[in-house]
């Protein structure tokens, strides 16, 4: 249960944080930096840190499937939780749903998913002795 929560926890802390913020009519009010940016482009931040956590739980998984498979996954994942963050807002006062955020969210989950891949493939790379 402890490599779960090591591996997981961090996925739905921050998935309660996206949707603590996504609860919110005008979470500019809580995340005041938001506004200097396109809306498109925190959805994708926001994701990319979504699919690098999950990326990161999968790889560090026991499953050897999960561990080969951890971009696609950790992509997928991402986008479904993309999605059901959509059909949220559309029931929060003054926010809307948007495909398009589902998109900015998908491209956010590849780019961190497979950023963190590359990031970790290259730490166990300069880890090894010559």
């Amino acid at each position: 249960m402890n490599g779960f929560l090591r591996l997981w926890g961090p996925v739905c802390a921050y998935a309660a944080l996206i949707f603590y913020i996504s609860s919110q009519s005008h979470p500019e009010e809580q995340v005041p930096f938001v506004t200097f940016f396109s809306d498109k482009v925190v959805h994708a931040a926001e994701f990319a840190v979504l699919g690098a956590l999950c990326c990161r739980a999968l790889q560090g998984s026991s499953r050897e499937v999960w561990r080969r498979q951890a971009i696609l996954l950790a992509i997928v994942f991402t986008s479904l939780y993309g999605i059901s963050d959509e059909i949220h807002q559309a029931f929060v006062p003054f926010r809307e749903s948007s495909v398009f955020d589902w998109i900015a969210d998908t491209v956010g989950a590849a780019v961190g998913a497979a950023g963190f891949s590359r990031f970790s493939q290259f730490v166990v790379a300069r880890a090894k002795p010559v």
